[in-house]
């Protein structure tokens, strides 16, 4: 996946926790299969990297990526700024996400872990 240079915004875990439960925009995790099983956010839509598609974003939403330590999670962003999705990066991923005491579960509401 190509993309221009363009610069997207970081937030640590607690802004982006604060910015999705406003409603203001939509936690993108983009980790693989099994790493979302093993533990996610509880309010992330899953669209692993590789299936990334902006067209699958509704229009007008901004999506804050997320990934396990930050790295993909800034080339989804970058990628959906490029499709002209208004998108920023969470600064450390679900690793940053996990040690700032915020809550991960399974598919099943069971507490889960970062993989």
């Amino acid at each position: 996946m190509s993309t221009p240079d363009i610069s997207v915004p970081g937030l640590d875990p607690t802004q982006a926790a604060g910015v999705v439960d406003s409603g203001h925009a939509t936690l993108l995790d983009v980790r693989e299969d099994d790493e979302w099983a093993a533990g996610h956010s509880p309010k992330a839509t899953h669209m692993p990297l590789g299936q990334l598609d902006p067209a699958a974003i509704p229009t007008g939403t901004t999506v804050i990526a997320i990934c396990r330590s930050g790295a993909r999670s800034f080339r989804a962003a970058t990628a959906l700024a490029a499709a002209g999705i208004s998108a920023s990066n969470l600064d450390g991923g679900m690793q940053a996400w996990a040690a700032a005491g915020l809550p991960i579960v399974t598919d099943t509401g069971t507490p889960g872990i970062v993989a």
